[in-house]
């Protein structure tokens, strides 16, 4: 099955997934650049931080993009797509 046939909620429930592990990865990334907990390189984390983000607000704007939308899943996901927005913006930025 195509991820564009899916429901809104399931769309809306993989992009929460995608985006807050990609958050998680983001964030530990930069703890270790700064306080040095391991020796490993950082920039494979932070790409696959960036994907996973991504890979969320894809699915977000897929979910919005659906035909007869209820308002409340129209709501989460524009919730969705400007937490993502803004948290992929920041750890560009921050690399």
């Amino acid at each position: 099955m195509k991820w564009t046939d899916q429901p809104v909620e399931v769309l809306l429930q993989r992009s929460f997934l995608f985006g807050i592990t990609g958050i998680v990865l983001g964030t530990i990334s930069i703890l270790n650049s700064k306080l040095i907990h391991f020796q490993v390189p950082m920039g494979p984390l932070n790409g696959v931080s960036l994907l996973l983000q991504l890979i969320g607000l894809s699915l977000a704007v897929l979910a919005l993009r659906k035909r007869k939308l209820e308002v409340e899943n129209k709501e989460k996901a524009q919730k969705m797509v400007l937490v993502l927005g803004v948290s992929l913006l920041f750890f560009v930025l921050s690399i």
